[in-house]
């Protein structure tokens, strides 16, 4: 029996959001945002060309000494794979595979650093039957891995924006 996963909602928000000041920033050249009456300087977010160069940063991350001394899951290989349609990117445990969708009307959305890590936090849980998808052990080791690979800018970033939207952060 699975975990019920509560605040996947809130996290899909949180995520949308931040991904949009990352476009912004992108778009308008500005990288200093405010945030809580801070200025802070966005770092540049990784884009990936295809499915190959996704499979070469994920092989990159999962081989890093800090992944692999926190994460023992680092030391399970995952396959990147193109994915039909255009709605999401997944995890598919069973088989350590994150599928990405490859196209979306102009945009490739999901060929992004923040969409892999997402799909890598949920490598690396552990225990997946005992815990929700995006519980709070999940948002927290994903914000753990912006903030250590991204920066800790998009980690605050991220932070801030989950706990503004309602996620509960263990």
């Amino acid at each position: 029996m699975s975990v019920r996963d509560t605040q996947r909602a809130q996290v899909y928000d949180a995520e949308h959001l931040v991904r949009g000041v990352f476009d912004r920033a992108d778009q308008h050249r500005t990288r200093t945002i405010e945030l809580y009456g801070s200025q802070v300087t966005l770092p540049i977010e990784r884009r990936f060309a295809s499915v190959e160069s996704v499979q070469d940063y994920v092989c990159k991350v999962l081989a890093l000494h800090w992944i692999r001394l926190r994460w023992h899951r680092a030391a399970v290989p995952v396959r990147v794979r193109a994915r039909n349609g255009t709605t999401a990117a997944h995890y598919e445990g069973e088989r350590a595979v994150i599928a990405v969708p490859t196209h979306t009307g102009a945009s490739v959305w999901a060929l992004r650093e923040l969409v892999v890590l997402h799909e890598l936090a949920h490598h690396l849980e552990p225990a997946p039957a005992t815990v929700a998808p995006h519980g709070s052990e999940f948002c927290c080791r994903y914000i753990d891995l912006v903030d250590g690979i991204v920066g800790p800018e998009a980690g605050l970033l991220l932070r801030t924006t989950m706990l503004g939207c309602g996620v509960r952060l263990g």
